[in-house]
């Protein structure tokens, strides 16, 4: 089991999904935090990215060849501390168990399960193992996002009124990977939505009502309640959603969250929250398991909606045109 507090001492890290787009930043916090991920794991080989924080690493591109090699450095004394998981999301669930099966705290990107009975029994087997279970909540860790919780906190118990809207076009290859199969990705709202709704449940509170209005291949909306805001929101990854001024001026993603009618900006100063993640994390300071429990139960719930239509307080992009599936 790793160390709770971080110590001059480096860690070993195991690194599962090497080759995905997160992975890097994975790799940079490790480095930025004066540790070292000694073997790393992923189907695809196209992982050059490596050379340039860690070219010494073991890699393998099949499981059963990983998993031997990490038992063999346990029996070298120099057993992994940390597994950090960057694979697709259906497989978060077994490479958590399969980290604290071999004794290593895990570090797990978002969502960190489909399904909130998932970390029921990881519970279990985390208790089992006496090694522990952080997700990736960097939104959590942005200085904007925690000026924010702390106004909303100072209000008292007002309601407030919100509007999130968050699309970022992807081409046609998504339909074709892991991403666009909502077995394998838990859909739209799962993917690409899941931190907006741990930030919101965080800022706002317990959810008291969540309504689905729109659930298609590339967009889902809906209306969600907390404890102290009302909550329309819009995701997408259909370029034709985006305003026609944004997409005037060449971009091809559309963030907006407004609150009581105001803009609230936060686009900038992601680039160090996944170091500053793993710095706290090493630090004995992670978001454990159990924080992860309110947005997986927000995604399970959207998924599992039948789509109510544009009734209620819905989203105004709810009325856009819906495209035909690419496959159709």
């Amino acid at each position: 089991m790793a160390s709770t507090s971080e110590t001059s001492i480096p860690k070993r890290f195991a690194l599962i999904g090497a080759a995905g787009f997160i992975a890097p930043r994975h790799m940079r916090a490790v480095k930025d935090t004066g540790h070292s991920i000694v073997c790393a794991l992923d189907r695809f080989d196209s992982v050059g990215v490596m050379d340039s924080y860690f070219p010494e690493a073991d890699f393998f591109t099949e499981f059963e060849r990983f998993d031997r090699h990490i038992e063999k450095l346990r029996l070298r004394k120099t057993p992994i501390d940390y597994v950090s998981i960057c694979s697709p999301n259906y497989l978060h669930d077994a490479h958590i168990r399969f980290g604290l099966r071999n004794h290593a705290d895990v570090i797990c990107e978002k969502p960190l399960v489909l399904n909130p009975w998932n970390i029921d029994s990881i519970s279990d087997l985390q208790r089992e193992s006496g090694c522990k279970v952080y997700n990736i909540l960097q939104l959590r860790l942005h200085p904007a996002i925690i000026a924010l919780r702390q106004r909303i906190q100072a209000a008292g118990d007002r309601k407030h009124d919100v509007d999130l809207t968050y699309i970022t076009s992807r081409g046609q290859w998504y339909y074709t990977s892991w991403k666009g199969d909502l077995s394998k990705s838990g859909g739209i709202a799962t993917n690409i939505g899941v931190h907006f709704y741990d930030m919101l449940s965080w800022i706002f509170g317990p959810v008291q009502r969540n309504v689905v209005h729109l659930h298609t291949h590339d967009r889902a909306a809906g209306y969600l309640e907390f404890e102290k805001a009302r909550v329309r929101w819009f995701l997408s990854i259909n370029i034709d959603t985006i305003p026609a001024d944004i997409i005037a001026s060449g971009k091809r993603t559309y963030r907006s969250l407004s609150i009581n009618g105001e803009s609230f900006e936060f686009s900038e100063g992601f680039t160090e929250l996944h170091t500053e993640s793993y710095r706290r994390i090493l630090n004995g300071e992670g978001f454990e398991l159990e924080e992860a429990r309110n947005a997986i139960q927000i995604v399970h719930d959207i998924r599992k909606q039948t789509p109510a239509g544009a009734v209620g307080d819905y989203h105004p992009f709810v009325k856009l045109p819906v495209s035909r599936h690419p496959f159709e």
